[in-house]
């Protein structure tokens, strides 16, 4: 099973944040560094909350059939 990974940058603001536990928005779509328009799950942001927002470098991977598998904070 082969997997992919997408590098990308987020600055989420907390209170832009707030709207996926006001159920407003349920997924974060953002442009990897290759390009790629890349979408998924906005909980899954969640530990990486901070009270500036959610900030920094991340990777994200996902199946051959672009299933989740992990989110990490670079």
């Amino acid at each position: 099973m082969s997997h992919k990974t997408f590098r990308f940058f987020l600055n989420i603001p907390y209170q832009q944040f707030l709207s996926v536990y006001q159920g407003i928005h349920s997924s974060v779509r953002t442009r990897a560094t290759n390009g790629q328009i890349i979408e998924f799950p906005a909980r899954k942001l969640q530990p990486f909350l901070s009270k500036q927002g959610i900030q920094g470098y991340f990777e994200l991977t996902v199946t051959g059939q672009n299933k989740f598998v992990a989110i990490r904070k670079l």
